[in-house]
């Protein structure tokens, strides 16, 4: 397992998701709050990037903005068609002011 360094805790704000292509991984970081999640930057229907889609806050999803799915932050699964595969999730590791996430 490595970690990859993404950004700085504040370059993203909160409610924000943003693109990172790292080390041949495509991946989508999400901050809600205080929290971050990093999920795989594909949606797993249309092969669309999953950073530029909404973000909602309450559910703790991201909403592909081509067809509307929606995929879990947490699990990586889809929470609504026309997606039907989980997109892989990663590990968040908080560094003092770095953000980092663990791939295998």
């Amino acid at each position: 397992m490595s970690r990859l360094r993404l950004c700085l805790r504040d370059e993203l704000a909160p409610g924000a998701a943003r693109r990172f292509d790292v080390d041949g991984h495509r991946i989508a970081l999400v901050r809600i709050g205080d929290d971050f999640y990093a999920i795989g930057d594909r949606c797993t229907h249309a092969d669309i990037s999953l950073a530029e889609g909404e973000v909602d806050v309450d559910d703790c999803t991201i909403e592909c903005w081509k067809h509307g799915s929606q995929f879990s932050l947490r699990t990586g699964e889809p929470q609504s068609l026309p997606a039907t595969k989980p997109t892989p999730v990663y590990d968040v590791v908080l560094d003092g002011d770095d953000v980092y996430v663990e791939v295998r």
